[in-house]
């Protein structure tokens, strides 16, 4: 079997996660834009997450966003989802859009705070019940502006307490994950800033609670690939949340900045053993489309995903090793620039044509009809968004 054909034998197992609020409006802080045929309803963002896994294999699973997805009966949720082929994957907590978090929610000093958001997350975790989802992901905004508004320690010890206590809650085959941002909205300090806090807080939690990684929360040159053997190395690599940046947290389609980050960050993952369905690594997007349509956008962000991965399988390990071995730089340097290189979209059009997806699934979505009948049918409500 030759390199290639050993590559796309194992693409069948990348599976990535869509966002249900990728399909709502969102936008700058300045202006939330509204689009035609955006879903009113978590069933209707759904609907359009399993179009997407329809035309391209790629996104069995839909993450939801708690107080977002809101639904009196999750259970019938779970039921409609799957009655459209996919199911539904991480539950998201949010404790950023709330007055009462003004001063922070996990960290707050105010008790009543804590309690409010400890229960929000307990809420989350009986929501996984029901939907089947193995993974609560927490991001917080909590922080401070300024020198001295808080006790920054203190802020440390809160959160490890109101950690433990939602941690506790978890079921036997549920896991917690915590994500990390360096900065805002917190601008002096941010109580979860870098991969390093997460893992400690984590670490001190238990096997069942993980990082999270958001490809654009790091600081411009930050070795990303480097983040992700570590936490690969140390077992505390939980899940990815997909997106690209060119100044900061831009939340832009991935692979759209800098596609050969994408693919160092692959070769990493799979080398560290954090690619396939037995991993335990959730590779998720997290992305806004702003400009460009909703649909057509997650497409291209799981396609984008999918050509990086298969050129990172194509790094012929063995000569690569060698080179190392050697200390023969250019050689280990060109072996791995030459699968970078590949361009693989011929076969990879090949290899969806053979599983009876279509060559092209941006051109299918294009030709379906899908955008112009929800459109039509989407006419009138309220769209779903964010809010700003």
């Amino acid at each position: 079997m030759n390199t290639t054909e050993s590559a796309l034998g194992r693409l069948g197992e990348l599976a990535i996660e869509v966002p249900s609020w990728a399909y709502g409006n969102s936008g700058t802080r300045f202006k939330v834009f509204g689009t035609p045929g955006t879903p009113r309803t978590v069933q209707e963002k759904i609907a359009d997450a399993a179009k997407v896994h329809e035309l391209t294999g790629l996104a069995p699973t839909v993450a939801l966003h708690i107080p977002w997805d809101k639904v009196d009966d999750y259970a019938a949720l779970r039921q409609y989802a799957e009655g459209l082929g996919v199911g539904l994957g991480t539950i998201n907590s949010n404790t950023f859009q709330d007055d009462e978090y003004k001063f922070g929610s996990l960290t707050s000093s105010n008790e009543s705070v804590r309690r409010r958001a400890i229960d929000h997350h307990l809420e989350c975790i009986e929501i996984m019940h029901a939907t089947g989802s193995r993974d609560l992901k927490i991001w917080l905004a909590d922080g401070t502006n300024y020198p001295g508004q808080d006790d920054i320690r203190g802020r440390q010890d809160r959160l490890a307490e109101s950690l433990q206590e939602i941690y506790a809650g978890l079921g036997d085959e549920q896991r917690l994950v915590l994500e990390y941002k360096f900065f805002e909205p917190a601008f002096y300090h941010t109580d979860v800033p870098d991969w390093g806090t997460s893992y400690a807080q984590t670490l001190a939690l238990g096997e069942k609670a993980f990082v999270c990684l958001d490809t654009g929360h790091h600081a411009p040159g930050t070795n990303i690939e480097f983040i992700v053997m570590q936490l690969l190395r140390l077992g505390k690599l939980g899940s990815f949340d997909f997106n690209s940046r060119f100044y900061a947290d831009d939340d832009l389609i991935v692979g759209a900045a800098d596609p050969f980050q994408l693919f160092r960050i692959m070769h990493e993952v799979i080398r560290g053993g954090g690619f396939g369905k037995d991993s335990g690594v959730a590779l998720m997007l997290d992305q806004c489309h702003n400009l460009e349509e909703k649909i057509p956008g997650q497409i291209r962000s799981v396609l984008n995903v999918q050509e990086m991965t298969a050129r990172a399988l194509l790094v012929d390990t063995a000569a690569l090793s060698e080179a190392q071995r050697a200390g023969d730089v250019l050689a280990a340097n060109g072996i791995f620039n030459d699968a970078f290189y590949t361009d693989v979209r011929p076969v990879l059009a090949e290899w969806r044509e053979s599983r009876g997806l279509p060559a092209d699934p941006m051109a299918a979505y294009k030709a379906s009809g899908y955008q112009k009948k929800i459109n039509e049918d989407r006419a009138g409500g309220q769209q779903a968004g964010w809010g700003a």
